[in-house]
């Protein structure tokens, strides 16, 4: 069984995480650049095993997509251009980022630590798979 690799997207930096084999941990992967994306994935993909990814989608309030969302949209078209065989879905990703801050205050992160966006990125990324692989069960 392969890995679930999700995908925080940034119109500057794109955070990564990604399942155990057993699909049953979340973990966070990495930061890139969001120009060197697709070839980190196909990387990525020459070491481990991805069965499937997922992606967060931004979205408004009243579930309306934000403005950011059609960037998502394209990255998706070329993941899949690049990737015919993994199917990518998308996940609501409101509120990761707010939820990702509030857990580096409380988990003691020094505020320095806080202030590099890779790290909010990386957690965020972990949110949405973990959101995404709570709501399979």
């Amino acid at each position: 069984m392969g890995r679930i690799l999700a995908i925080d997207y940034g119109m500057k930096r794109t955070g990564l995480a990604v399942t155990d084999p057993l699909r049953i941990i979340a973990t966070a992967l990495d930061t890139v650049e969001t120009s060197n994306l697709l070839p980190y994935l196909k990387q990525y993909f020459l070491k481990e095993q991805v069965d499937e990814a997922i992606i967060g989608l931004p979205k408004q309030m009243d579930n309306t997509d934000s403005e950011t969302a059609p960037f998502v949209r394209q990255m998706v078209v070329k993941i899949n251009k690049a990737f015919p065989d993994l199917p990518v879905k998308y996940v609501d990703e409101r509120f990761t980022s707010k939820i990702a801050l509030r857990a580096m205050i409380d988990g003691g992160m020094k505020k320095k630590d806080r202030r590099e966006k890779q790290n909010v990125d990386k957690i965020s990324a972990t949110l949405i798979l973990q959101t995404y692989l709570e709501s399979r069960k």
